[in-house]
């Protein structure tokens, strides 16, 4: 079963958010924001939970977007705009006056945002796997995937109505799965993500949440052009076997980070997509270094 709990805050008139904690909130330590990847949940963050040193260091605080998990709205339409406002009334709602923000892949997009909205709020910003483009012929030149090749025929496919007994088709999963954690994925970690996106994709609801996040993926604005509102120092992250946006793009976007108190990009060797859950042993001791040096 889902790891998440839920909190109420007024955004999209009143949501119920899906989050995790890893342990009891504690004030004399700071904490970590984690956004998770495209239909996935809380759960993508289990290698950062069961690291005892990072949980020791920080307050783990998972958070799951719209169309995602537990995280549920009064309107049925979202952006990732919407989900970094939420994520930042989560903070709110929890008594915690400041953080830092790690996303992977389109968590990254949302960490993003949130430093743009609430550079007073967001410490530190930690992207993951991620691209600060829409989905453009620029990124594509530069070596990323086709994301509108890729999310069109589910947007498609998903348009119609369905029935109370509609789960989402594991076809849809091994797709994403395939793209975020590579080919070589342990039959036990797939059965877990079957059953996982199988609870929280259900009826024509679960339709609708799939479709929009899709939607929302495939025709997103891009974040180029604001990204001298992030004045927070960044830690970007990248692996080299990533098949959805190349260390190329990464290299080039690192640039336009002219107001960030401090810029750095790690080259993750044989990282996946879902470089958090693929590559923990990397990302888990350079997020802790970096919060370490900017607390």
């Amino acid at each position: 079963m889902t790891n998440a709990s839920t909190i109420t805050v007024p955004h999209l008139g009143t949501s119920t958010i899906g989050y995790q904690l890893g342990k009891a909130y504690d004030a004399s330590l700071p904490t970590l924001v984690m956004v998770n990847s495209f239909t996935t949940s809380v759960e993508q963050y289990r290698p950062q939970f069961a690291d005892d040193k990072l949980t020791g260091t920080v307050n783990l605080l998972a958070i799951e977007p719209y169309g995602h998990g537990q995280t549920r709205a009064s309107y049925e339409q979202f952006t990732y705009w919407d989900s970094a406002i939420a994520n930042l009334q989560v903070l709110d709602a929890l008594d915690i006056p400041e953080a830092f923000v790690l996303g992977t892949s389109q968590g990254g997009w949302i960490a993003a945002r949130m430093a743009i909205l609430a550079p007073g709020t967001v410490k530190g910003l930690i992207p993951l796997g991620t691209s600060m483009d829409f989905e453009s012929q620029r990124s594509r030149d530069l070596g990323c995937w086709d994301g509108i090749e890729f999310c069109t025929p589910a947007i498609d496919a998903l348009a119609e109505p369905v029935g109370d007994d509609w789960v989402i088709p594991t076809e849809l999963v091994d797709a994403v799965l395939k793209e975020g954690l590579g080919e070589d994925i342990p039959p036990e970690e797939r059965a877990f993500w079957h059953g996982t996106y199988q609870r929280n994709y259900t009826g024509d609801a679960g339709r609708k949440r799939v479709r929009i996040s899709s939607i929302n993926l495939r025709d997103r604005d891009g974040l180029r052009g604001r990204l001298d509102g992030v004045r927070c120092p960044v830690l970007r992250l990248h692996g080299t076997e990533d098949p959805v946006y190349s260390v190329v793009n990464a290299e080039d976007e690192t640039k336009l980070f002219v107001n960030s108190a401090g810029v750095e990009l790690r080259v993750v060797e044989g990282g996946q997509h879902f470089l958090s859950a693929s590559n923990p042993d990397d990302v888990n001791p350079a997020t802790a270094e970096f919060i370490n040096r900017w607390k």
